[in-house]
């Protein structure tokens, strides 16, 4: 970081904030930052005399499932910087339009601005699907004021996703250079840099974002006096040598390939180079022992560093480096030989699959004998696995490979004493079940407890949402579809299974976003499958938005299941009244109460062709916030159980499925209770014939307890001493969402920075929402001593809450 003034000590930063934005440090979150970004390229433009505009579209999903959000938030400031977002329908649309976005300038009357850039964003299936539109754009190139930064959300681990991601094959598959950003500082300087060099090269340029990042939060320089490029050599500018900036057109398809290749790749490399993007960042001047590592592995690597103690000067005197590489596709040939050459072992170190090691050893292979280092990545020079390729790579896994390359290393008894602890530490953890996750599942009241019953033998097909819970609860005979294929793979098993029939759900945001070309494709091939589409009014899983354009409603989406072909289609609804005699709906369409859902299922089985279940009932959990905002009636009446009545016959958690509906030990025995906490007022527990259950009218529900004083809980206790911190001090809150864990974290951090100090979090969440683990880790440091990573690794804790 720039030696800047720090601000004053209880001053409040806003995102906007003239003191922020000119001279100093500031508290961001990942997703902040990437709202910060599009702001800052404006001014810069604006003081170089460029008259320029941004374009943002995409598709949200973990970790970047609130920028859309955010963006909406900041409405206002993005105003201001004439900057434009439109949430993208599906990502492939999302990305066409940002394509649109470089050829305003050239084309028709052109346009008041100077240039327009823009910012795709999307999770890596997002990727996946949208790599078509990648590549014809990137041959279609970028305006020369104008540039394009596609920002991918990944989740090596699939703890929000259906499959493991790296995005970083996709990119290079499509000759889209990839930025890896290591902290929230890189997130702001590579995304700058990036649209820089999309601009200088006429490329697309990725960066990869990724939980670490994304949902941590820590202080940014965001001052604009850094953020000075390089221009390259003019032999290296492809806009001098051929056409980068032209539409698609037939007769230049060959054309465009060999621009791409022979002349815009090799300059992003340039610009990699004039900017330092890749560059040595710590050890010995002349090692004997390299390490190269790229984004949150680079953080990784310093973090195992700090571990076994291997500070600056004792990795000088013991001959070992650092190589930081912020571009990792395509790998700028000439910084990393400048490095590797007469090395005696160079170790890469990367999350996942190969992808620097490949290329350092294409580029090592011509060298002489003596020139060329022993290469240990995911395996060693003699070919033995090394580092795993298939999940993250933790402390635990790095410390040992450390004391394994490093000579001396093993020597010293403080590293070798913290290596045997750290491996230790993991081995027990693993040995006692320490890896074991609290099981997310629906929330009180959500709708997914009655939309996902199924007559008894039937078979079910699950899709993307939070209906995919549904196999913990047996309901889910088939597995998981990719995004827009939920139930086509009945169309590939229907003309030989002895099965005549199946349902699938489906969201009503995957519906808008892509199945209902899924529905279109079992129409036309003629299958027997009940598609049952639940409409609860917010896209559940990542934050309760409104399906873009939030025009969606239930009978709109009858209608236009009706234009598809649909053999019949019947409403389903908490509230079914409303929907009688709606001229809205499609001819025909049934509506009936869902307390006869199962029998409309039933009939609906019997209808030969494609039929349709449309399941309306808003999500539970935005109808907790809305009737906390006032914006929906809040019923007044309350269920309870009279336990002395209760039988613990359990019907009502089997009627409901509601984790609202919990067991309690009495004296009597153990009986059953409605969590008035969690409760959500769906009463589906009361469709069982029972007699303990006990309905309130027009009450409220009494505090419990006397009112304590805040004074009073502190009396008598010692004052806590305070942190030196002459070290990174780690601290972890765990529980389970809606206990206010993030909240506490976010709340400690910025007391933190009030205080002048150096502070990160990281917020595990995944499926929080669902009642499932939420993990906050808190670093704290004294001002200008770098924290090495936000995840607090094993063995290091130094306080647990």
């Amino acid at each position: 970081m720039n030696d800047l003034a720090h601000p004053p000590v209880g001053r409040t930063i806003r995102l906007t904030d003239k003191y922020a934005l000119d001279h100093g440090r500031v508290y961001l979150t990942g997703i902040q930052a990437l709202v910060r970004l599009p702001m800052d390229r404006v001014r810069l433009d604006r003081a170089a005399g460029l008259k320029t505009a941004g374009f943002i579209s995409g598709y949200r999903g973990s970790p970047l499932a609130g920028y859309d959000q955010q963006l909406q938030a900041a409405a206002a400031d993005l105003a201001a910087h004439d900057l434009r977002f439109t949430p993208g329908v599906n990502e492939e649309l999302a990305a066409t339009a940002v394509w649109g976005s470089q050829k305003t300038v050239s084309s028709g009357h052109g346009s008041d601005f100077d240039g327009v850039f823009g910012i795709w964003y999307g999770k890596a299936p997002g990727v996946d699907r949208s790599t078509d539109v990648f590549k014809h754009a990137n041959a279609s190139g970028t305006a020369r004021h104008g540039g394009v930064l596609a920002i991918a959300g990944d989740d090596h681990l699939a703890k929000s996703s259906t499959v493991a991601c790296q995005s970083e094959f996709q990119f290079a598959d499509c000759e889209i250079p990839v930025l890896e950003p290591s902290d929230l500082q890189d997130v702001i300087d590579y995304g700058l840099a990036g649209l820089e060099m999309s601009r200088f090269s006429g490329l697309w340029v990725g960066m990869i974002a990724l939980a670490d990042t994304m949902d941590s939060s820590g202080v940014v320089d965001v001052s604009l006096a850094r953020h000075v490029f390089g221009r390259p050599r003019a032999e290296f500018d492809p806009r001098a040598r051929a056409d980068v900036e032209r539409p698609m057109l037939l007769r230049h398809r060959l054309d465009n390939e060999v621009s791409v290749r022979e002349i815009r790749l090799p300059a992003a490399k340039a610009f990699a180079r004039a900017n330092r993007l890749d560059a040595q960042v710590f050890g010995a001047n002349r090692p004997r022992i390299g390490f190269v590592a790229s984004g949150k592995a680079y953080r990784d690597l310093r973090q195992a560093f700090e571990i076994v103690g291997l500070t600056e000067a004792k990795a000088r005197a013991l001959g070992v480096a650092i190589f930081k590489v912020g571009m990792s596709w395509p790998l700028e040939p000439i910084a990393i030989a400048s490095f590797a050459r007469g090395l005696e072992r160079l170790v890469v170190v990367e999350h996942k699959r190969a992808l620097i090691e490949t290329q350092v050893k294409e580029l090592a292979y011509p060298w002489p004998d003596h020139q060329r280092p022993a290469i240990w990545g995911k395996t060693t020079p003699g070919g033995e696995p090394f580092f795993s390729s298939v999940r993250d790579l933790a402390a635990s896994d790095i410390v040992p490979a450390l004391m394994a390359v490093v000579p001396g290393l093993g020597d010293d008894d403080a590293a070798r004493a913290a290596a045997d602890g750290l491996v230790a530490q993991a081995m027990w953890a693993a040995g006692h079940g320490a890896d074991a996750r609290r099981s997310p599942f629906f929330c009180a009241g959500c709708p997914h407890n009655t939309s996902t019953k199924t007559p008894e033998g039937a078979r079910s097909m699950a899709g993307i949402g939070c209906h995919a819970m549904t196999e913990l609860a047996d309901r889910t005979t088939d597995g998981l579809s990719a995004m827009g294929g939920e139930g086509v793979l009945w169309v590939g098993q229907a003309p030989f299974s002895r099965d005549g029939h199946v349902f699938a759900n489906l969201g009503d945001g995957t519906w808008f976003h892509s199945g209902s070309l899924a529905i279109r494709q079992a129409v036309v091939s003629g299958a027997s499958i009940t598609y049952k589409i639940l409409y609860n009014d917010a896209v559940a899983m990542t934050g309760g938005q409104k399906v873009d354009g939030g025009a969606l409603t239930v009978g709109r989406l009858t209608r236009s299941l009706e234009a598809e072909g649909v053999a019949k289609i019947v409403v389903v609804a908490d509230e079914w009244e409303r929907h009688v005699g709606s001229p809205e709906l499609a001819a025909g369409v049934e509506v009936r109460p869902r307390a006869d859902l199962l029998l409309v299922e039933k009939d609906l089985a019997a209808t030969k062709g494609v039929t349709v279940l449309v399941y309306d009932q808003t999500c539970a959990a935005e109808k907790r916030r809305r009737r906390k905002r006032g914006l929906m009636v809040d019923p007044a009446k309350r269920v309870f159980v009279n336990e002395r009545v209760c039988e613990d016959c359990g019907d009502c958690s089997k009627q409901s499925n509601c984790i609202a509906v919990a067991p309690i030990e009495t004296p009597f025995g153990r009986k059953r209770r409605i969590d008035q906490a969690t409760c959500n007022k769906d009463f589906s527990c009361e469709t069982g014939f029972c007699p303990s259950f006990v309905e309130v009218i027009g009450g409220k529900l009494r505090r419990e307890g006397r009112r304590i004083d805040p004074a009073a809980l502190t009396e008598g206790l010692p004052v806590p001493g305070r942190a030196a911190l002459d070290r990174t001090l780690d601290l972890v809150i765990a529980g389970i969402g809606g206990m206010g864990v993030t909240t506490a974290a976010a709340v400690l951090a910025m007391a933190a920075h009030v205080d002048g100090h150096d502070v990160t979090t990281l917020d595990m969440t995944g499926l929080a929402q669902k009642g499932g683990p939420v993990t906050s880790h808190v670093c704290f440091s004294r001002f200008g001593r770098p924290i090495e990573g936000p995840r607090v690794p094993t063995a290091s804790l130094d306080v647990l809450i």
